[in-house]
């Protein structure tokens, strides 16, 4: 019941309201004047009953019929109307429809009205059948006494006057005048009824009159002042009663009103809209049976045939009759709650008579005033329940649909005719009920599962997406096989409209699943895969149901946004990546930020951000792989390139050491050797015993404890040394990484031919990944190395190699202190940097103690001088140089390896070996080459370039041998052909 006063309140009363009346009031008024107006038909015209037949039954007991001759007992009621607006015929047998008592009035108080149809005659046990007038009293549900005392009215009111015209009795004023209190059970009684008379005589005279009303009307403003005064108490009605007299009059003045002024013929009371209609509407729903609400009783002919009668009272017309009835057969059907399809037919065969009425061209106002607001009403409802269709109807009544619909759209064409506004076409009105409801029931079957959350487990969400999907399928195809089987009607592929907003609710969902998540997991690809099923059976659907149009369907497919599962896949895997490759990012990040190249422990010694930063990649490749789905070759190919792009920056920033540049002395400048320096005989005078002994100044900076000096390896060289041992601890952790791809290798999925070719080539190789990552890190290697190196020998061992070599006299300044400091940073070099890192940084440190040494030959400064007798101690020092290296470790660096470094400085050596005048002849012959000149052609010497190409046969190597070279021929050689001064 809940649900039927729900279903009606979406049902519009179209009428207006009518100001302190209600229902009550209204249908005992109309019962009123339709007992006025019937006066003088059968059964109205005094107490005693007159028994009435339709025509048909009076016509058969004309005839003889045994079964329907007497009194009408056992006579079936037939009627053309309800025949004609398809309702079937109650038939109720004659013990059904029979009053329960006897006594002279069938309707009196102990009097049964349970039946309708049949009554007691007076003095006998028969049954007869109801009058018509009976019938409406029962239906309108007046007491008996309240149709005595109308009875008593008319009796009084038309003494002498039995040919006045019903139209002509202003009832309400009639019934004022003639009932005095004594005729009701209490004073209370009298006053409500009363009230209830003056407040018709309101509304039909001062609120809705039929003919405009001046407000500065005397007899409205009297009129409106014996109401209000009523409201209080009854008024007084007796013969010399003032307040009666100026009620009559005024009632009747404005009653007898004409538009012009002139004399009226016609009486109106009760014809002004929507005071008549709402009292004519209450009349048509008598016919209602009050045991039975969706049936219209059997009498229906008779009963409307009588209440044409009230039509000149109540200022109505055909047209106006039609749609009043269409209406309340409407309204009789939505208030039972659907129950009675037969109703909801009735009103659309009442319809087209109504759309028959409307295209007259002599429409009145008022008629299009109520015509559009009644149908206003009914397609208003019907849009309601038609746009949710699905929680209206069920698959067991879609066929009321098939009523509605055309209802609806044959109330919308009178509405478009009369009102010459355009709506939507069918076509349209059905796409949007289509899409209107199956959002609707969409939104009921999502309910309040939580689709969404955060907060909701994983595996939760991908049941209730999973359930959601099969739900969806399911609601799918039950719109197919049931309400677009109706709905074809008026839209071709409603079914394919349907699936295209399924498809669309659930890819909101779906939507806003995918925003809540940033990585793969095995329930998202249950969910998309099960979204994919879902998208190509609502396509198919589509497809199906656009067979037969014109473009195939094509218009509707393309509102179909695909959920592109594989392109979301791709997505959220290449979201993957970058997640995976932002955590190795930042990784590398705060390693520029934190790094200080400090190892953790003996057993670890490199950077600890080159750990962190490997765990970090080889995590996110395992993890990367874990997804459960088969990845294409590319994307792998992207996420290696990935980490491999980072880990050449990490690279990059633990090569960022600068450069040996940065450690080799510059160059002094080209001058002549002198043979006792300023400086050495100063320090001669200063400490006469220390340089007696052979010490020079530089040997005091040198750190011994006892014969045993401690290394010189500063702590910038020492961290130098971790990061060799962080970039080869890089190397060895890319094995583990190309592991995780051979692992894998399973789950990668060639893009093409090419690619599947491209990656068994790489399976054959040792390292398919990567190989640019190894490239930079050999490089930084042999870079860092090669710093580490000149560092330690140009710096660290400054004091006691190029600072203090052969400084003042070779005999005084051998290379044996250098080379127990050498020792000792070797072996400090060994205990730091991991065993497979040595060999390298070793090898480094032997260029640079070569190049150092070279440098103290031919570019040492002032404070070095030569001869040709320091050739041997030379010589013998540069091989205890070379054999530090060669007998250095097991094998660390092979002696042809040291010989072939140590080339350059022999070449050197022995250009010390040869004789000045020698010197002088080879640098000749050389440099004239390299300046083109002829020997002996008697041309100046150009000055030979610094290349920093050191070698025996270069001349500016053999010009600064020649200005170290203590004698002489040199002497005279530099200051004759450059002009070169001695030194200061």
């Amino acid at each position: 019941m809940e649900d039927h006063l729900h279903l009606h309140l979406h049902l519009s009363w179209p009428f207006g309201t009518l100001q302190s009346l209600d229902p009550d009031d209204i249908r005992m008024t109309a019962y009123e004047i339709f007992f006025t107006s019937c006066r003088s038909s059968p059964g109205f015209g005094g107490r005693n009953a007159i028994q009435f037949y339709s025509s048909e039954t009076t016509a058969e007991a004309a005839q003889g019929s045994p079964s329907k001759a007497g009194h009408g007992v056992g006579m079936a009621v037939t009627s053309k109307i309800k025949r004609a607006l398809g309702l079937k015929m109650l038939r109720r047998s004659p013990s059904s429809r029979r009053s329960n008592s006897c006594g002279s009035n069938p309707l009196s108080p102990g009097n049964s009205t349970s039946g309708i149809g049949f009554s007691t005659v007076p003095g006998s046990r028969s049954r007869r059948p109801f009058t018509s007038a009976e019938i409406m009293r029962q239906q309108m549900k007046v007491s008996e006494a309240s149709d005595n005392r109308l009875r008593k009215t008319l009796m009084r009111t038309l003494v002498g006057q039995m040919g006045r015209r019903a139209e002509t009795i202003i009832l309400p004023l009639e019934l004022i005048r003639h009932l005095k209190p004594s005729e009701f059970n209490d004073a209370h009684e009298y006053h409500v009824w009363q009230k209830r008379q003056l407040h018709i005589l309101e509304a039909g005279l001062l609120l809705h009159p039929s003919i405009p009303l001046d407000k500065s009307n005397t007899f409205a403003m009297h009129l409106r002042d014996i109401i209000r005064t009523s409201d209080l108490k009854p008024i007084d009605i007796g013969k010399n009663s003032e307040t009666m007299r100026t009620l009559c009059n005024c009632v009747v003045s404005l009653a007898w009103r004409s538009a012009d002024g002139s004399p009226a013929d016609t009486c109106h009371w009760a014809d002004g809209f929507p005071f008549n209609v709402n009292l004519y509407v209450a009349l048509l729903h008598s016919i209602f049976d009050l045991k039975d609400e969706p049936c219209i009783l059997d009498e229906v002919d008779e009963l409307l045939e009588l209440m044409k009668k009230t039509w000149t009272t109540f200022g109505i017309n055909k047209p106006i009759h039609d749609l009043c009835f269409t209406w309340i057969l409407f309204q009789q059907y939505v208030m039972t709650g659907h129950s009675e399809n037969d109703l909801l037919s009735a009103s659309l065969t009442m319809l087209t008579e109504v759309a028959n009425d409307a295209k007259k061209v002599d429409r009145e106002p008022v008629y299009v005033q109520i015509l559009s607001s009644v149908l206003t009403s009914i397609t208003t409802w019907c849009d309601k329940q038609l746009m949710d269709y699905h929680q209206t109807f069920s698959t067991d009544n879609i066929g009321v649909m098939e009523h509605i619909l055309p209802l609806l759209f044959t109330a919308t064409r009178i509405l478009e005719d009369v009102t010459a506004v355009t709506s939507d076409s069918a076509g349209n009105k059905v796409d949007q009920y289509t899409r209107s409801s199956l959002k609707n029931a969409f939104s009921k079957m999502v309910g309040n599962r939580n689709v969404i959350s955060r907060s909701t487990p994983s595996h939760q969400v991908r049941e209730t997406l999973v359930g959601l999907a099969d739900e969806t399928e399911e609601l799918a195809f039950k719109e197919k096989k049931s309400f677009s089987v109706v709905l074809k009607k008026w839209h071709p592929i409603s079914a394919g409209v349907a699936a295209v907003t399924l498809h669309s609710c659930y890819g909101v969902l779906l939507k806003q699943y995918l925003a809540c998540n940033s990585d793969i997991t095995h329930d998202m690809l249950t969910v998309l895969q099960r979204a994919d099923k879902l998208e190509k059976a609502l396509v198919n659907l589509v497809v199906e149901d656009s067979v037969e149009c014109e473009d195939g369907g094509k218009t509707v497919v393309r509102e179909m946004h695909p959920y592109e599962v594989d392109s979301i896949v791709l997505k959220f895997l290449r979201q993957s990546i970058n997640g995976r490759l932002k955590k190795v990012k930042d990784v590398l990040q705060r390693a520029k930020e934190t790094e200080t190249w400090n190892p953790k422990s003996k057993t670890e010694p490199y950077a600890q951000s080159a750990v962190e930063l490997m765990k970090q990649s080889r995590d996110v490749l395992v993890s990367f792989f874990e997804i459960p789905i088969a990845i294409s070759q590319d994307l792998v190919q992207e996420f290696a390139d990935g980490i491999e792009k980072i880990l050449r920056h990490y690279t990059t920033f633990v090569a960022s050491c600068g450069s040996k540049q940065n450690y080799i002395p510059t160059l002094p400048p080209l001058t002549r050797c002198s043979r006792g320096s300023k400086f050495m005989k100063l320090w001669k005078k200063a400490t006469p015993c220390a340089v007696a002994a052979g010490m020079s100044p530089y040997h005091l900076g040198l750190e011994e404890e006892g014969n045993h000096p401690r290394p010189s390896t500063s702590r910038g060289t020492q961290r130098l040394y971790i990061r060799l041992n962080t970039l080869h601890y890089l190397i060895s952790q890319l094995n583990t990484l190309d592991k995780c791809f051979s692992i894998s290798s399973n789950k990668i999925v060639p893009a093409s031919h090419q690619h599947q070719q491209q990656q068994q080539q790489n399976h054959r190789h040792r390292h398919p990944h990567f190989e640019q990552t190894r490239s930079a890190i050999m490089a930084a290697t042999q870079h860092v190395a090669e710093v580490a190196a000149y560092r330690l020998i140009f710096l660290d061992s400054n004091s006691v190699l190029y600072g203090s070599l052969y400084v003042g006299h070779v005999v005084n300044a051998r290379i044996s202190p250098a080379l127990r400091v050498l020792k000792q940073n070797l072996t400090l070099l060994s205990a730091i940097v991991t065993e497979r890192a040595q060999p390298l940084a070793i090898k480094e440190v032997m260029k640079a103690s070569f190049e150092a040494y070279l440098m103290v030959l031919i570019a040492g400064g002032s404070t070095r001088c030569f001869t040709r007798a320091d050739h041997e101690m030379i010589e013998d020092d540069l091989k205890h140089l070379k054999r530090v290296f060669a007998n250095y470790g097991e094998g660390l660096i092979l002696e042809d390896v040291v010989d072939k470094e140590a080339e350059t400085v022999e070449g050197v050596v022995d250009l010390m070996g040869r004789s000045s005048e020698q010197l002088v002849e080879d640098f000749t012959v050389v440099a004239c080459e390299a300046s083109g000149i002829g020997v002996g052609s008697g041309q100046t010497l150009p000055m030979p370039p610094t290349t920093g190409r050191w070698s025996s046969s270069d001349p500016n190597t053999m010009l600064r041998v020649l200005c170290h070279r203590k004698d002489r021929v040199a002497n005279l050689f530099l200051k004759r052909t450059f002009h070169l001064a001695k030194r200061a």
